[in-house]
């Protein structure tokens, strides 16, 4: 048992020792990403894994809708546009609901739940014959968008305020390269079809039943068999823990739910639980420290609670809700603009103007934008993580709104650079795919940073946070992709996006934040 004041320093070993934990709200100062034996290990990787694996049916649709899809189903540019609109807005609204049902049910039985729902759609994806039935399916497919809350909120609930912008921005990191893996696999596996000589009209369709389907089903069954709800074990024993006893005794009204039974922790129960610690039972070393040393703000005594119409009310007239809420808006939105729209963007500007410019080079150029999320995003929340250690909760505010600004600065540069060379006068590949990797750099880096504010915002209903502020960035992404809808233009399009996205950062500079 390892006997300690405050977080640890960090140190390699911590990667695959047991979690180090703090003993009054039970989360991890570290984050053992070998050893997947520790409940704090698995929880972490089945989190990041689910929300990548939704993005293999979420976003299977754009890399074939420019050669295969829209010459199969006959669509015009404006119903292409429609059906990204309806998926966004499918997750929009997904994600709105699923925030109070991860608060009331935990993360993992909530993540099952969307993988198995959304492999339904995808396995009929391949029945799609007209714009209205792919309309519809690309709604219900639209459900796994709503994977990423639960994905947050399930690190929030596990890792402390010291690494937690770190394990967010990992999980949500590497869940989200699951865009640009899309990209490559299904636009991959669809031209392996056509060479073993299916058509066009048949290949994209089982390239759907053959790939998310049945993975969506394999990693829900992982989560529930794997997954553990809370550090405390069950989600109805959440509240049995140091951090309940002592927000009650600062005034905080618990709300439980009908399945749960109040039960403060006895040093006997405390005597037990390090029983089974050594044993085993529970891989985690416990950190024994004074609770004036821990405790310094609501993140460190808050545990998720069912919602109510006074915490609804109190939530939305929160200045800290929509601090996060709106710049999600303007990181996540332009993320998701980028990946449904560039494609078709490369696609339309050099498929007749450079030899060999496919589809299938227009995806494996526009994947690389998601697969900067491998390091991107991440270090967005780690920086929000240091940046904490020496400024508290400002700094990490200062570093979302500064990655946004950035974000929109490029995007405003690279509009202008493809509105100035149209015509004959080709844009060069090098400068768009680098301003625009630039932009989307920051925008990676401002999601990371964002998920490590979002924790301190509204704090006893951090599933619901979560779920604002992924479904603002679904409505960022469909404004935005309603630019491209109504401005055909794609320069001005990225122009107008950039001036919004400085505009909306810039506002949110006066909003305060909390100490810690």
């Amino acid at each position: 048992m390892s006997t300690t004041y405050g977080p640890p320093a960090f140190q390699w070993s911590h990667l695959w020792k047991p979690a180090i934990v703090n003993p009054v709200n039970l989360k991890s100062y570290t984050i053992p990403f070998f050893n997947l034996r520790d409940p704090y290990s698995r929880s972490f990787h089945l989190s990041w894994l689910g929300f990548f694996v939704a993005f293999l049916s979420w976003f299977a649709f754009p890399p074939l809708i420019p050669e295969a899809i829209k010459s199969d189903l006959k669509l015009t540019n404006a119903q292409v546009a429609n059906s990204n609109v309806i998926a966004l807005s499918a997750t929009l609204l997904v994600r709105l609901v699923t925030g109070p049902l991860v608060d009331s049910y935990g993360p993992r039985k909530v993540m099952a739940a969307l993988l198995i729902l959304g492999a339904i759609p995808s396995g009929l994806a391949g029945t799609a014959h007209n714009a209205t039935s792919l309309y519809i399916l690309r709604f219900f497919i639209g459900i796994l968008g709503g994977t990423f809350v639960p994905c947050q909120a399930w690190t929030s609930a596990f890792f402390d305020k010291n690494c937690v912008g770190t394990a967010n921005a990992i999980v949500g990191g590497w869940g989200n390269m699951g865009g640009g893996a899309t990209f490559a696999i299904m636009v991959s596996v669809y031209e392996g079809l056509r060479h073993l000589g299916l058509t066009e009209h048949v290949a994209w369709r089982v390239s759907f039943a053959a790939v998310p389907a049945p993975i969506l089903i394999f990693v829900a069954v992982l989560t529930l068999i794997f997954g553990q709800d809370h550090p405390a074990g069950k989600w109805s024993q959440r509240h049995n823990t140091q951090a309940t006893q002592l927000a009650v005794k600062q005034g905080h009204e618990i709300h439980y739910g009908s399945d749960e039974v109040p039960q403060a922790p006895s040093s006997d129960d405390d005597d037990d639980d390090l029983e089974k610690k050594k044993k085993g039972e529970v891989s985690v070393n416990v950190v024994s420290e004074p609770d004036s040393t821990i405790v310094k703000s609501t993140v460190d005594i808050a545990v998720n609670e069912p919602l109510t119409m006074k915490t609804a009310l109190m939530i939305i007239s929160s200045p800290l809700t929509w601090l996060p809420s709106l710049a999600y808006i303007t990181t996540f939105g332009f993320e998701l603009a980028l990946d449904a729209k560039m494609a078709d963007i490369l696609y339309t500007l050099y498929n007749r103007r450079v030899d060999g410019f496919s589809m299938v080079t227009a995806g494996y150029y526009t994947s690389i934008f998601g697969f900067l999320n491998l390091v991107t995003r991440p270090f967005g929340g780690y920086v929000g993580d240091v940046v904490y250690r020496y400024w508290g909760t400002p700094g990490k505010k200062w570093w979302t709104l500064i990655c946004g600004l950035i974000m929109g600065a490029s995007s405003i540069a690279g509009g202008f650079y493809l509105a100035n060379h149209t015509g004959s006068e080709l844009p060069d590949l090098a400068v768009v795919m680098g301003v625009f990797s630039v932009a989307a750099i920051f925008s990676e880096l401002g999601n990371g940073a964002n998920f490590a504010l979002v924790p301190h915002c509204n704090a006893f209903n951090n599933g619901v946070m979560s779920g604002i502020v992924g479904a603002s960035g679904n409505i960022g992404g469909i404004i935005f992709t309603l630019i491209f809808r109504f401005q055909p233009a794609s320069g001005k399009a990225w122009w107008i996006m950039g001036v919004i996205c400085v505009a909306i950062n810039a506002v949110l500079v006066v909003i305060p934040v909390p100490t810690y």
